[in-house]
């Protein structure tokens, strides 16, 4: 009988817990879903026992245990931190076994590629909504346009996990639906991309400064932001001579101004620890990155610093996460991105009643026969609630779908791999578009005039 190991019980494995449970009932597999924390992972198994469903504790740290699992699976799912999945890899080229995860693929771990298939394994990464959804459906529709004797010119794909209309009750237009250390780190580093044939470096300190507004018909606007690195998707997807390619995040409108005051005074600074909280009141957390002026208030200080004034928007964002008020900070020690990471856990909490919302938007430029065309290809997927959110959803039904192929043995590709290839997108987004989540398509052509020739 097969077995699929599950390790990490958290927030983002919500749906595919549930897919994969469902898929215990009908067919002859067993399923072990393991977490540091014995009661999560009982929880997340069900009130309901079943034979062929249990749970575990696990210390991914501790090699023995962690391997004596893996031996005993067929697939395992890795939903620990990025940084730890290395822990995890190493075990099951030991044992040979399949590893599926929806993070990025490190160098360390891409260098293990020969050893994989040496052991025929599959090591699947970046199979989850971005990286994942984003990498299927971008090729999807590039291998399309290829075949019909298109030539690519520009590609812009932007992904955002962001918080339903109905929900959007503050002014920031953001509530967390995954890791929040995540969003307050996010950026970090140097964004890499080409427009126009030049290449583009932006610095983190101006990041949120560099914005491209999006729009998407039935939705209030968006801006998006720059990844990390969007050259490195040349080659993987096949288009190293693209003039424009682009990969993003999307925000709604003003997020991003006001983020970049954040960044802009220190705040999302994880390289050292802050001395002093356990005095310190929020308008003194905030003060301690303005300069020193006995005759300005902090609000003062900050407005001149920003070249704003107290009736502006950004003052308002900032403002209405407490930054100014009395009130006592939420922890006594920490980095200045870890008390940031705990006001915002309470300011932009889901509350049970709410919804998130999942926007994915690729736009294609190309040519065919003298005719420029662009294709927009768009993705919202709304939560049910608090529990069963839209990034769950995204997030573990790719995973999910892979493990259940593997273990019908229906992907044949072995190494380290991303979903890139038709073998792999094809299977995992047919289903994917029976679960519901589809794409919309909206199609125009830029050059009236050669197309009417």
């Amino acid at each position: 009988m097969k077995h699929i190991l599950v390790i990490g019980a958290g927030r983002s494995a919500t749906s595919l817990l549930e897919y994969l449970k469902r898929y215990v009932l009908q067919a002859p597999v067993r399923l072990t879903i393991a977490d540091a924390e014995p009661g999560l992972a009982r929880q997340k198994a069900g009130d309901q026992p079943h034979e062929r469903i249990a749970s575990t504790g696990l210390d991914i740290f501790k090699q023995e245990e962690l391997w004596d699992h893996i031996r005993q699976a067929d697939v395992v799912i890795s939903m620990v931190p990025a940084h730890f999945h290395i822990h995890v890899v190493k075990g099951c080229l030991y044992h040979k076994k399949h590893m599926l995860s929806a993070s990025y693929v490190s160098e360390e771990i891409r260098q293990l590629d020969a050893q994989a298939r040496e052991a025929d394994i599959l090591i699947l990464k970046e199979c989850g909504l971005d990286p994942g959804i984003d990498h299927m459906t971008a090729m999807e529709a590039l291998d399309r346009i290829r075949t019909e004797g298109g030539t690519l010119t520009a590609f812009r794909s932007y992904t955002g996990g962001l918080v339903a209309p109905e929900s959007d009750t503050n002014p920031w237009g953001y509530k967390f639906s995954w890791n929040p250390r995540n969003v307050v780190l996010a950026g970090q580093g140097v964004a890499r991309y080409l427009r126009n044939g030049e290449y583009k470096y932006v610095p983190y300190h101006r990041l949120f400064s560099r914005v491209e507004q999006i729009e998407l018909e039935g939705y209030a606007p968006f801006e998006g932001y720059p990844n990390r690195d969007s050259l490195g998707y040349r080659s993987l997807y096949g288009i190293d001579e693209i003039p424009t390619l682009i990969r993003g995040t999307l925000r709604k409108r003003g997020y991003c101004q006001a983020w970049n005051a954040l960044v802009q005074l220190g705040m999302t600074d994880d390289s050292f620890q802050m001395q002093g909280l356990g005095q310190m009141r929020l308008r003194d957390f905030t003060n301690a990155f303005l300069a020193y002026d006995p005759e300005l208030g902090v609000e003062e200080k900050f407005c001149r610093l920003m070249g704003i004034d107290q009736a502006s928007e950004l003052y308002n964002r900032i403002a209405w996460l407490g930054l100014f008020s009395k009130d006592p900070l939420p922890l006594q020690q920490g980095s200045p991105a870890q008390v940031l990471q705990a006001i915002l856990e309470e300011k932009w909490k889901l509350e049970p009643q709410d919804k998130d919302m999942v926007v994915m938007q690729h736009i294609f430029d190309w040519q065919q026969q003298g005719v420029q065309k662009r294709l927009y290809s768009s993705l919202v997927s709304l939560g049910d609630d608090q529990l069963h959110t839209a990034m769950a959803k995204t997030v573990g039904w790719p995973l999910a779908i892979a493990a259940r192929l593997l273990v019908e043995g229906k992907l044949e590709r072995r190494g380290v791999c991303i979903p890139v290839t038709p073998d792999l997108y094809q299977p995992i987004l047919k289903e994917l578009r029976e679960l519901g989540i589809q794409f919309s398509e909206r199609e125009e052509v830029l050059n009236a005039e050669a197309a009417k020739r």
